[in-house]
Parts: structure tokens; sequence; C-alpha cells
């Protein structure tokens, strides 16, 4: 409202232009300030944390709520209570003093952060649950994974959600961008595909290689015995 635009270059040229208008107001009111400061107590003997500290317990879906906005945590986090610690501009989540998680904290109309890394193993175990999941969109990283789906329920019908929950957990086991990379391939190829195809395509399962039995060294003593009776 100040500048009549929030449109900065950088967040230390916003930081810069806050500054500039504090500074502007405290020149202001400097006379009443130094009057005031007489009468200012000592400062804390230790630094007040930067930071707003909330104890919350994980639920069921791997979800915790910090100043009325969701966010995941991972899955092995359900049940326990951790403590969620809200910075200005990220979140940190805290499990028995060990840092678990850091993300960052949601603003304006934005009440809700969903990775589906987190929630993906309890939804592989009741794929059911995926149509009926509240942050279903939130489970699609790309585009390129909402295609799929699109695709998987014009082949697969019924059985889209089971597959495409199989696809997602197999791009949080290993490499999304591998995943990603294999559903493009086949969405432009046009032909019916499931979970089994995109696994075979993007973690291929390695043949087993035998072992094989090393042999003894061999005696050298009888080559020594058939070359001295070579020589006789």
């Amino acid at each position: 409202m100040i500048r009549g635009s929030r449109d900065f270059g950088s967040v230390a040229d916003y930081e810069q232009f806050v500054q500039e208008v504090v500074d502007r107001l405290n020149r202001r009111g400097q006379g009443k300030l130094d009057e005031e400061r007489s009468h200012l107590r000592a400062l804390p003997a230790k630094r007040l944390p930067a930071y707003t500290v909330y104890r919350v317990k994980v639920h069921k879906w791997s979800t915790i709520r910090v100043s009325n906005r969701t966010y995941s945590v991972p899955s092995r986090l359900r049940g326990h209570e951790v403590e969620a610690r809200q910075h200005a501009r990220e979140i940190e989540i805290f499990y028995q003093g060990k840092l678990v998680e850091r993300m960052p904290r949601l603003r304006g109309g934005d009440n809700h952060r969903i990775d589906y890394r987190h929630v993906i193993w309890s939804l592989v175990r009741k794929p059911g649950a995926f149509a009926r999941y509240r942050f279903r969109e939130e489970l699609f990283p790309t585009t390129t994974f909402r295609e799929a789906y699109d695709a998987l329920t014009r082949f697969r019908g019924e059985r889209a959600d089971i597959e495409y929950v199989r696809v997602l957990h197999l791009a949080a086991s290993t490499m999304e961008s591998t995943v990603e990379a294999v559903l493009r391939r086949l969405l432009d190829a046009g032909g019916a595909f499931d979970y089994t195809t995109v696994r075979d395509l993007a973690a291929p399962v390695r043949p087993s290689i035998p072992e094989l039995a090393t042999p003894e060294v061999p005696d050298l003593q009888i080559y020594d015995a058939l070359l001295a009776e070579a020589i006789r």
C-alpha cells in the first residue's frame, strides 16, 4: 500500500524497503523515543526465540495442524507427538529433539501442504481410500502424473486408483523423475499401460547372478612332480 506495488526483485529488496520505512517513521518520533528509552528495562539475558512452538499429534494420514493450516509429515510419525517450530518463512518438525522435516510456511489463502511421499505409504495399503482422500489433488506431483491417472481411468476403469497409487509408491521409493519420464513415454505412445508396465521400464528387476564356488588353491607340488617325471 505504501509503495503502490508488491512486485520486488528479491526478498532482500523487500526487506530493504521495509527497513527504510521503519527508519523514516522512527526519525519522526526520535525525540519521544529518546525520552522513552530512559524508562526501558534491560534486555533479557538470553535471546528470545525467533519462532513459535506448537506441540501437536500426527494424525493417521500423516498430517498435523499448525496455525490452522495442514502440513504432511513422514508417515513413521503417525500417532506420535511432535514439536513444530514456526519461523517467519518455514516450519521445522522435531521428534524427540531431532529435526526430521523442514518445509516452507504456508501464507495467504493456502491452507494445506501435502507431500505425497509422506502419505503414500498409508494409501498403498488402502488404495481404495485414494478416491475419498481429502487432499487428492496434492497427489499429482506433476501434470504428467495427472495425465497418467486419466489414462489409467480409460484403460483400467475401476482399477485405476489401485494402479495409480502403486505408480506413485514406485515414484516415492525410487526416483520420481525416472517414473515421470516413463509415464511421458507411455502417454506419447498412446497405448494401454498399467503399474506393471511402468515398473518394468522404470525399475526393472535385476536378474539373479548365481554364486560360483571358488575351487581350492591347487597344490603346486603336483606340477613339480610332473616336471621332474618328464625330465627323467
